[in-house]
């Protein structure tokens, strides 16, 4: 009975301490996984913002994009007849919003990078003249790139009824959403909580950074272009062959086998994975933003 009781005890506590060994890997995991999926929609804000789409809810642009990828598959279904097809552009129409979001905001942080110098350049001439930081911001509103000057003449206006030069600052950079644009306003909200004789110093080094740093990104750009165009035409020329080759009765019917559907899936499987490769070795470094 002893012996029973000892050996009871004894699983008991191994299966405690095999419990508790385990533990950082079974119940943080499932809490670790909500600022992840935060931190995603926070990123797809940022690129609906970024692209011009900033009044667009988010749940609306999946909505949208659901119902686009629904479209694709039924004209595909109606005109080609052939399920895994279907089903490939139906996936594809759900994607091709997120593609083009993300295409459009890259596109406009690569024409931002290249106009940000001017802007610093601005900010260090009014800075200069003597004029006060807030004062040094809002008139950028009439200085600044025509791409911007909406964004700083909200601040003015925001700063003229609130006074909240912090406040401010933080409703700017939600606007522009752009890490440039982080670096210099929270350069300029540290030279105003602490002082700086040395800012216009700063800012100075900075819009020179800024302009070796756009133009050794455009140099790489324009070299890796026809090799990224290259491997993006090596991705859709299978798809568009098989299209064409849909359209024939007899291949519909080959490929609505489980046999082809299979060819199909694999080769959908291929695509994704190559595209992805593609772009994670032709991707430069991006700047992630500042105190979001």
């Amino acid at each position: 009975m002893t012996i029973a009781i000892g050996s009871t005890l004894l699983g008991s506590v191994l299966g405690a301490g095999v419990l508790l060994a385990s533990s950082p890997w079974l119940w943080p995991k499932s809490r670790s996984q909500k600022p992840q999926r935060r931190g995603a929609i926070d990123r797809w804000r940022t690129n609906l913002r970024q692209a011009g789409l900033g009044v667009v809810p988010l749940s609306a642009f999946v909505f949208m994009s659901v119902m686009l990828g629904v479209a694709f598959a039924a004209l595909a279904h109606a005109f080609l007849g052939v399920v895994a097809l279907s089903v490939a552009l139906g996936m594809t129409g759900v994607v091709l919003p997120a593609i083009l979001v993300r295409r459009r905001a890259a596109t406009q942080r690569r024409a931002n990078r290249a106009v940000w110098p001017d802007v610093v350049d601005h900010l260090v001439a009014a800075v200069r003249s003597g004029l006060a930081l807030p004062e040094s911001v809002s008139s950028l509103a009439r200085l600044s790139p025509p791409f911007t000057r909406a964004a700083f003449a909200a601040f003015e206006r925001d700063y003229r009824s609130s006074g909240n030069f912090g406040q401010c600052l933080d409703r700017l950079k939600a606007t522009l959403a752009d890490p440039v644009a982080d670096r210099i306003l929270e350069t300029l909200r540290m030279a105003r909580d602490v002082g700086g004789s040395e800012l216009t110093t700063v800012l100075r080094a900075l819009g020179s950074y800024l302009r070796q740093d756009a133009a050794a990104r455009a140099e790489v750009r324009a070299r890796q272009s026809w090799i990224v165009n290259a491997a993006r035409l090596g991705v859709v020329a299978p798809w568009i062959v098989l299209l064409l080759l849909s359209s024939r009765p007899e291949a519909a019917l080959a490929y609505n086998t489980p046999q082809g559907a299979t060819v199909v899936g694999v080769g959908l499987i291929v695509s994704v994975f190559a595209y992805r490769v593609m772009l994670a070795v032709g991707r430069l470094p991006e700047e992630q933003r500042w105190f979001e």
